[in-house]
């Protein structure tokens, strides 16, 4: 095993971050790009239902073996062998988890090829016709795309362990960049949309590739030891194992909440997937970000902590500093999110009724998007001490209260529509069930059935919140609450919705373009000043970065 190098290892948990967030910045940006061609080229028509849902559906595959489920049960042990020094024993747990997730991912890829489309019926019963041969066509070239994704997950694993960060976060920009080159030919060749999006699906497969390979390179330099196995007779491996089915268990829990809201939607008007999947790119952005990044970074040097007392101050930085940044996103969203909507997708054929629904469904989503983002350093303190099956018993919980909020609010909302810029309401319809099919396959107008999904998310985020927080202060003494995160940012916060109200005030009748970026600096500015003069120390992370870039 190759020695650790990295500079990072200085200073882990802040450079870690750091760069995670740059690469997962990056990344990020090139999926805005990848979803402002892929509105402009397929709007909110019925193919991009179809390839929302193809989408979607393999992520099952992804999310179940990937990233999160190593982050609970490979990263805390091999980066523990690793900080005892037992680089050797490291490599044979590494070797034995790459050969069992091959074998997995192979198996679930095959089956997924195989019965794609009854998984397309069962998971997106509204979907008929056209549009339901289009979904089982895409779906049988996405699984082996995102099957690759699970391989660049274990990837990950090994290379956070080492303290190599940037890479495997930078990583998905091809991913995304072999999709871009696709839409961008897309647009300047006006293909039609069933070309378009069978394109992007093998778009997709291309950039798992590519995802894989530049990380597996990265591995074999850094570990070339590593062969995989099964690991028969290992104690550390069958320590993996056993972390690693509650981990599953938890994500699948997670992915069911995921694959509800996908059934549902595809029960309401045409082009609720494929906004509800609009709004959670934007959504999902500062969770990875300002959450994802934090957490990453942390688990290995968590995990290598033996005092409670150490895990315990250590989490509460990390979540001080995710809330400093994710509270400003969530003020963005609500107050200016139709702004940014409109700059990022609102071109082509997604027009302003499209950037309107999109923007209501991504406030919805960001009520819960504190509790989203603290959850998720709740959920790595858990990890780094063992504990995998609590976790994933409060998904469960979470899952079944977003179903219950989201099925009670998403018909009545479906009888709203955007029109003209004005909501709606269709007359003589009732406001419990289901549209009829002829409403929801022949309306023009985007309708708002996918904001009451959004909002049964964002309930649910707060119910895990509290869970999660409790379980920790039981689990690890000196852990403290979210109250006393938030509560520091709440002078800051509201002077930040204040001048952001304003400066839309001020700023309408100009593009959205120009509106979101105004709006922006204007209200973060103020959130940052009013933050530091209140004493939140994270603020001089923002200011300290200005000072420097001021004096060059």
């Amino acid at each position: 095993m190759a020695p650790d190098t990295d500079d990072q290892s200085n200073q882990p948990g802040g450079r870690g971050s750091s760069a995670v967030a740059a690469g997962i910045a990056l990344s990020r940006v090139a999926g805005l790009v990848r979803e402002s061609l892929l509105r402009s080229v397929l709007g909110l028509g019925p193919a991009a239902d179809a390839f929302a849902a193809a989408l979607r559906i393999p992520n099952l595959l992804q999310n179940l073996l990937g990233e999160g489920s190593l982050s609970a049960s490979f990263i805390p042990v091999y980066s523990r062998l690793l900080g005892e020094g037992r680089d050797d024993e490291a490599g044979r747990v590494a070797g034995a988890v790459a050969g069992l997730l091959t074998a997995m991912a192979g198996i679930l890829v095959v089956a997924s090829i195989l019965l794609a489309r009854p998984l397309a019926v069962l998971l997106a019963p509204g979907f008929e016709g056209h549009r339901l041969d289009l979904t089982v066509d895409l779906l049988r070239i996405t699984t082996g795309g995102l099957g690759l994704l699970v391989l660049s997950a274990w990837c990950l694993g090994v290379l956070n362990s080492h303290r190599r960060f940037f890479l495997p976060y930078v990583a998905p920009v091809l991913w995304n960049a072999a999709q871009v080159a696709v839409l961008a030919a897309a647009a300047f060749g006006d293909w039609s949309p069933r070309r378009a999006a069978t394109a992007l699906a093998w778009g997709l497969v291309a950039g798992g590739f590519l995802q894989f390979g530049v990380q597996a390179i990265a591995v074999w330099r850094l570990a070339p030891d590593i062969r995989p196995s099964f690991g028969r007779g290992n104690a550390a491996v069958a320590d993996v194992r056993r972390r690693f089915g509650p981990a599953v268990l938890g994500r699948g829990v997670l992915q069911l909440s995921g694959y509800l809201d996908l059934v549902l939607a595809s029960l309401l008007v045409t082009g609720a997937v494929a906004g509800l999947l609009s709004a959670q790119i934007l959504y999902a952005l500062p969770v990875a970000l300002f959450a994802t990044s934090v957490a990453a970074a942390e688990l290995p040097e968590m995990s290598r902590l033996t005092s409670t007392a150490g895990l315990a101050d250590r989490a509460l930085a990390a979540r001080r500093r995710t809330a400093f940044f994710v509270a400003f996103c969530t003020v963005a969203y609500l107050v200016l999110g139709e702004s940014i909507v409109g700059a990022l997708f609102g071109w082509g054929a997604f027009d302003a009724d499209d950037t309107r629904m999109v923007a209501l469904v991504l406030a919805a989503y960001s009520l819960g998007l504190p509790a989203v983002a603290s959850s998720r350093i709740f959920q790595n303190t858990l990890y780094a001490v063992g504990d995998t099956s609590g976790p994933a018993r409060i998904a469960a919980l979470r899952v079944g209260l977003a179903a219950v909020v989201g099925v009670t609010l998403m018909f009545p909302l479906d009888r709203l529509a955007v029109h003209g810029g004005e909501l709606l309401s269709l007359d003589g319809v009732g406001w419990l069930g289901p549209l009829g099919s002829g409403i929801r396959s022949g309306s023009p107008d985007p309708h708002l059935g996918a904001v009451g999904l959004a909002l049964g998310s964002a309930c649910a985020a707060w119910l895990e919140l509290a869970l999660l927080s409790r379980r920790c202060r039981r689990s690890i003494p000196g852990t403290s609450g979210p109250t006393a995160v938030m509560s520091r940012l709440a002078p800051a916060t509201g002077a930040a919705v204040i001048v952001a109200l304003l400066a839309r005030w001020a700023t309408d009748g100009l593009p959205a373009i120009a509106v979101a970026p105004i709006g922006l600096a204007l209200a973060g500015g103020t959130y940052v000043l009013v933050a530091a003069a209140t004493g939140v120390a994270e603020a001089s992370l923002v200011t300290d970065l200005v000072r420097r870039r001021l004096r060059r």
